[in-house]
């Protein structure tokens, strides 16, 4: 995850075994998984054209709703939600799952959820669908801490969570864990429950050092492209392959620059995709690489004009060509949080300011503000948005489409 907020300083032989371990994994993870199965194709948002180069839809999102979601009881940290929509029969219209627990990396931490209610219009009370010690005593081995939970609903409508998970180190020594819903909840709303985890095979030493927290691709056969990073030493993204009902098929690599994370993947059309990533560097901008062959292939584009300071991004697609994108625009925090739209995925312009502040009290102390690692869905044709608010809640906001009208919006 990389945060700097929460980062330990380590002793230089600990970083000295890391380096030797990410040239080692480097070396093995690439001979074992080649390039994705040919013939991807990401099945685009309705009415999106797969021509390149149409116009940008005249859509206007305006705020139709905000507030926090739902904490469970006795948890005063929050972090790195995701957002997934329900088909139309669920009584969810969508659900978030996020980690929660006394902090980051806390051992009481284990992963929250919470469904927002087609009837009553509301967001359910919070409820834990992972737990740490149980995940372990499956697994067969401890898990020091949980976090990063992506949801995917797969080709029969079962849900599946993709969570960050270690068992000694930091983050960097982290695996990615599947775990896949034993029975769908089509007609409840109460929380999904899940089986048992599998560890996916991402490397030759123990599946170290990959972790997850952009939002699947979904692609016409039902599968999708799951992206993900590599973090032990060096970072840089990957793209891992699964079908319709969850099997893993393969990774390829996404970018030949280091000190590149957390991609989120964007499609023009069905084989030309985008990928949008958190540059490492303090004083960075958004990173983005693209590939025209479904993701067989990837190649390194120059850097958005747009200003990352280390920090999570998030990109969507709306509509015929119309993007949105959440990022954090200062330059060395993440004390504001803006919604930018492009009609090619290159060119940005912002919409509005999420969330923005100077400090926040915390214990007593005065903390620099922070709304960091968005995420988005579309859903009952809304955009929703969710963020974490200063490492204590998770807020949401929606917004509804209009007509664009003539305002002059910020570049």
């Amino acid at each position: 995850m990389n945060l700097p907020v929460n980062s330990t300083e380590q002793g230089p032989t600990r970083w000295l075994l890391c380096l030797f371990l990410a040239s080692v994994l480097v070396t093995l993870e690439f001979a074992q998984h080649g390039a994705l199965p040919p013939e991807p194709r990401a099945l685009l948002p309705k009415g999106l054209p797969s021509s390149p180069g149409m116009p940008q839809a005249d859509t206007q999102w305006t705020l139709s709703g905000q507030g926090h979601l739902p904490m469970p009881p006795a948890t005063p940290a929050a972090h790195a939600s995701s957002l997934l929509a329900m088909p139309a029969n669920h009584p969810c219209v969508l659900m978030a799952f996020w980690f929660a627990g006394s902090r980051e990396s806390g051992p009481d931490v284990q992963i929250a959820s919470s469904c927002f209610e087609r009837t009553s219009q509301q967001w359910q009370a919070a409820q834990i669908v992972l737990n740490r010690a149980a995940m372990g005593d499956k697994l067969g081995f401890g898990l020091r801490r949980l976090g990063n939970p992506v949801a995917w609903l797969d080709g029969q409508g079962n849900i599946h969570l993709f969570v960050v998970a270690t068992g000694w180190g930091g983050w960097a020594a982290s695996r990615v864990l599947q775990v896949r819903e034993q029975h769908p909840v089509s007609r409840s709303s109460s929380a999904p429950v899940f089986g048992a985890p599998s560890i996916l095979p991402l490397g030759w030493l123990w599946n170290l050092s990959h972790l997850v927290r952009g939002a699947p691709l979904p692609l016409q056969d039902g599968g999708m492209v799951l992206p993900a990073y590599f973090e032990l030493g060096i970072k840089y993204p990957v793209a891992l392959r699964f079908d319709a009902a969850g099997g893993f098929l393969g990774m390829a690599r996404m970018s030949e620059r280091k000190g590149i994370l957390q991609p989120s993947v964007i499609a023009l059309n069905e084989r030309h995709w985008l990928a949008l990533m958190r540059d490492n560097r303090i004083e960075g901008k958004i990173a983005v690489a693209q590939t025209g062959d479904g993701g067989q292939t990837w190649r390194d584009l120059r850097d958005l004009n747009l200003i990352n300071p280390d920090a999570s991004i998030f990109a969507i697609a709306t509509g015929p060509w119309q993007f949105v994108l959440a990022h954090n625009a200062s330059p060395k925090s993440r004390q504001a949080l803006d919604l930018s739209e492009s009609g090619n995925g290159i060119d940005w312009s912002r919409l509005q300011t999420l969330a923005k502040g100077d400090t926040v009290t915390s214990g007593g102390a005065t903390l620099a503000a922070e709304f960091s690692y968005p995420a988005m869905a579309l859903a009952d044709g809304n955009l929703w948005v969710s963020y974490t608010d200063n490492r204590s809640r998770i807020a949401w906001q929606r917004f509804s489409p209009g007509a664009k009208n003539q305002a002059k919006r910020t570049p």
